[in-house]
């Protein structure tokens, strides 16, 4: 590799801005591609944006350039149109599907207007007619960054005054920040982003926020679980088909696709899709025109791709199971919902949520939830993840109205409303193999649960004394099993 194409990481600092609290704080240096094949003005224009600070990287050829721009993302790219091999114009017009909101600035020997012009339409911010000068290249740039920031932080605002992710997702723990912070930076682009999680995560709601935050959020928002449907049926979900195209294709349908004119497509359980159906999903993202099923005559479509799984696609993608090239094209910007192990001080705020919606949706006065019910909810792994936590909920919701606080009871059907609780309880146990010990803690939990964690009256039902069962959870803490909580000496 030559000294001018080698990637380089050389961090530059932004003139520092004061904060509203009078902090200073610096953001990451522009990222730029030259793409050009000529190695003489890559050797001038690779150490001139060094020196200005820039981050670099520099190819000379389109399909090159390409495969820069699927794996990282750019601020600026510099293009030279009249490249060997992939003309730069095809570079551009493929761009939307690998990039966010990077500027193209294009560079021609030709200087022919009507190269310019076809530029601009593929959606260039400027050009320059080689030869140029090195200021006139220099301040181009700065341009285009500027009216990068200034989109950026029009989108920040958006998000901030007309609902934005803070808002509809609850979440206050640094992983979730981080969540809203990469909403907010890839919702104005045009980018296809991967949203990856554990089940239960609550990826749709991530891929709703992107909707709602862009400059597509007046158009449709169109949800489909790849996993829900046969391969035939899912093709024809998203592609449409003719009449007659298949047994049962009585009428014409317009797909998915073409129904999200405009809007955004949210694809759920990505890696469940067959490959047959993988070769034509690439294509859509290639061209931005779909083919109905049974037809022959390609039409064009405008959607964002929001895109997601549960499962490791990168494993799927080694084991020959999922197409490398439409990963790459689906993985343009990640966002890796966190579960809710990692995030167990949102626990709270998520549990009284759901304790007042479902509560105003069956008309139940809410039970509330006591500070040692919310540290037994902290210290339980969720592994169904806020979904888990939801259902849990309102199931106790529903069984409990009128209760003097809401219970914790995570395992699906552990109290029926025949009052079969300790039956179940039983039945847990024998399933899942405790021993002594672990039945004796879940039972004393359980009626701690169902007491309100008044200490006196759970001593009662137990047949014990309060000080035996303060010595037992006292003995559950110092274990870790049961978090450290103030039990108020009830």
């Amino acid at each position: 590799m030559s000294p001018s194409s080698r990637v380089t990481h050389e961090p530059r600092r932004r003139p520092e801005k004061e904060s509203a609290d009078n902090e200073t704080t610096t953001q990451p240096a522009p990222r730029v591609l030259v793409v050009e094949d000529e190695e003489v003005i890559r050797e001038l224009l690779v150490p001139t944006l060094r020196e200005e600070s820039y981050r670099v990287d520099a190819v000379s050829t389109g399909e090159e350039a390409l495969k820069h721009l699927e794996r990282t993302l750019y601020d600026v790219v510099l293009l030279d149109l009249n490249l060997p091999g992939m003309h730069g114009m095809n570079v551009l017009s493929a761009a939307p599907a690998t990039q966010t909101d990077a500027q193209f600035i294009v560079m021609t020997a030709f200087g022919s207007v009507d190269t310019a012009v076809e530029a601009m339409k593929l959606g260039a911010f400027d050009y320059v007619n080689k030869p140029f000068r090195t200021e006139e290249l220099l301040l181009i740039l700065k341009r285009a960054l500027e009216e990068t920031e200034l989109r950026r932080e029009v989108a920040h605002l958006r998000a901030r005054t007309e609902g934005g992710p803070r808002d509809k997702i609850i979440g206050k723990t640094a992983a979730m920040q981080r969540v809203f912070d990469l909403i907010e930076r890839v919702a104005p682009t045009r980018a296809t982003v991967l949203v990856t999680g554990e089940t239960g995560t609550g990826k749709e709601l991530v891929a709703r926020a992107i909707h709602d935050v862009s400059e597509r959020a007046r158009k449709p928002f169109v949800p489909v679980t790849c996993s829900a449907l046969t391969e035939t049926l899912l093709e024809s979900e998203l592609f449409g088909h003719l009449k007659g195209a298949f047994t049962g294709a009585v009428h014409a349908k317009r797909g998915l696709f073409e129904a999200a004119q405009g809007g955004t497509v949210f694809l759920d359980e990505v890696a469940t899709i067959s490959p047959a159906t993988q070769v034509k999903l690439l294509r859509v993202l290639q061209e931005r025109v779909v083919t109905p099923v049974g037809g022959t005559e390609p039409i064009a479509v405008d959607f964002r791709l929001v895109a997601a799984t549960n499962e490791e696609l990168e494993a799927r993608v080694r084991d020959g199971e999922f197409r490398e090239d439409l990963y790459y094209r689906m993985n343009v910007f990640p966002i890796r919902v966190p579960p809710l192990r990692e995030r167990r001080e949102d626990i709270p705020l998520l549990a009284n949520a759901f304790r007042l919606r479902f509560a105003e949706e069956n008309d139940i006065d809410p039970p509330p939830i006591l500070p040692e019910t919310l540290n037994r909810m902290m210290a339980y792994p969720w592994p169904g993840n806020v979904r888990e936590l939801e259902n849990v909920i309102e199931r106790s919701l529903i069984l409990h109205a009128g209760a003097r606080s809401l219970p914790f009871q995570p395992t699906t059907d552990q109290t029926a409303p025949g009052g079969n609780g300790a039956r179940n309880l039983l039945a847990n146990a024998r399933t899942e193999r405790w021993d002594l010990d672990r039945l004796e803690r879940e039972y004393i939990l359980d009626v701690l649960d169902q007491e309100g964690w008044h200490q006196a009256r759970a001593a009662e039902v137990l047949g014990i004394n309060r000080r035996t069962l303060y010595r037992k959870l006292k003995r559950y803490r110092e274990e870790g099993v049961l978090p450290e909580a103030d039990q108020g000496g009830r």
